[in-house]
């Protein structure tokens, strides 16, 4: 498989920013929102590189807020829910939040990613209108959850494909954003390259809050350390170095070319019947 055929897919959570409640901390909903707007203003100016293609995941209450930005945004990138709220979920806001999406950049919505990773059943999912879900990842983050066994590649899943994020070829370490912050780069880079290799495309997720400084926030170190124009620098040299490896697209823009990618052993979408389901809403 050519470097033109191997897909980058760089994805953005864009929502209030409500980290600081996990922890206790008290934050207005009107500072939430501003500091996910600050950091979706400067990850906004590299996503003006037509050649570095990306999908971006937003709650409906974020957009809500900000429809003439992510409506343009949706000129060149791809739009898909993060639900309707990131501190609470229910089952109608699966729908809602496509509904209103859709209603703010006039495209359809295909894809979903819940907040936090969360589990949720297919059925839901395409019931409510979407062909994919990003809310995979496999591996074992303590506290969160335990997906060891979950394929590490799309897979078809009771009619909806699933699209994971990357883990490490060995031992499934998560190449999320926490690991891209505080790893040495060269190790996170020697890494990505590997789970590359292995699965035949590369899925990185961050969230647009991160480029924001959070030096001010009571918040664990592991979460606030290189943080806005540090981690923004960190960024722009990963997707400069990933250029050379293959092409960015959006995750519905890669499905869509799904068939080319099956004949290739490196991708193969296989239908998945998990033992055990426990999502809790």
């Amino acid at each position: 498989m050519g470097k033109d055929n191997k897909k980058i897919l760089l994805t953005f959570d864009v929502e209030e920013f409500d980290l600081p409640l996990e922890h206790g901390i008290s934050l207005p909903v009107s500072e939430q929102m501003a500091v996910g707007k600050q950091g979706l203003d400067v990850i906004s100016e590299f996503l003006k590189d037509k050649t570095t293609s990306c999908t971006l995941f937003t709650t409906a209450n974020f957009a809500l807020r900000y429809p003439a930005q992510i409506a343009r945004i949706s000129v060149d990138h791809e739009i898909a829910s993060h639900t309707f709220f990131h501190s609470s979920f229910k089952r109608e806001d699966l729908l809602n939040s496509r509904q209103v999406l859709e209603d703010i950049i006039s495209k359809k919505v295909y894809g979903l990613r819940m907040p936090h990773m969360k589990k949720i059943e297919g059925g839901w999912i395409r019931k409510a209108g979407y062909s994919y879900d990003a809310s995979v990842n496999p591996t074992w983050i303590p506290g969160r959850y335990n997906n060891f066994r979950s394929p590490r590649a799309c897979y078809d899943e009771n009619g909806i494909t699933r699209v994971p994020a990357s883990v490490s070829a060995n031992f499934r370490i998560p190449l999320f954003w926490l690991a891209f912050k505080n790893l040495p780069y060269a190790y996170f880079k020697r890494l990505a390259l590997q789970a590359f290799k292995k699965d035949g495309y590369l899925s990185l997720y961050f969230h647009s809050w991160e480029f924001v400084d959070l030096s001010n926030y009571n918040l664990p170190t592991i979460i606030k350390r290189k943080s806005g124009s540090e981690l923004l620098a960190k960024l722009k040299r990963l997707i400069t170095d990933l250029k050379n490896e293959g092409e960015f697209t959006t995750i519905q823009s890669f499905l869509d070319i799904g068939e080319e990618y099956a004949e290739s052993s490196m991708f193969k979408i296989e239908n998945f019947k998990p033992s055990t389901f426990d999502f809790q809403p």
